[in-house]
């Protein structure tokens, strides 16, 4: 079964977009995903601050 996430608070830094969620058991956390076709690039961070520094410093390979 697939986990159904509403995604908030999204900012979209260069090809990668940060957004947050609240996991199954109702933490808080923040996701980074790179949006260019090919990538595959995706993270979960338990702050903000993590997945904004994870997508400054990505570098798409596709």
């Amino acid at each position: 079964m697939t986990a159904y996430r509403r995604f908030r608070d999204r900012r979209r830094i260069g090809p990668v977009e940060v957004a947050t969620y609240n996991d199954g058991r109702g933490r808080e956390k923040h996701a980074a995903a790179c949006t260019a076709p090919g990538c595959g690039f995706s993270a979960d961070y338990t702050d903000r601050a993590g997945a904004e520094l994870a997508a400054n410093t990505h570098r798409c390979k596709a």
